[in-house]
């Protein structure tokens, strides 16, 4: 191994449960590699459902109402 020490305590009097929660975080952070960039959702553009026709209710009306937007 190496003679430098890895982690240095330079100011302060840290206890050693201190330097052991220390150590695990930074543990922690290097074995979990990076981080995955967060999920994105798709644009409403590229939305295919979107070209699903609702469904008809006969009725009064019924013909104009079928050719309204939604």
């Amino acid at each position: 191994m190496s003679e430098r020490p890895f982690l240095q305590i330079v100011k302060g009097d840290a206890t050693p449960e201190e330097i052991a929660a220390l150590i695990a975080v930074v543990s922690a952070r290097a074995a979990g590699g990076a981080a995955a960039p967060p999920a994105r959702r798709p644009s409403a553009w590229t939305d295919r459902s979107r070209l699903a026709r609702r469904p008809l209710r006969p009725g009064p009306g019924a013909w104009r109402a079928s050719a309204l937007p939604g």
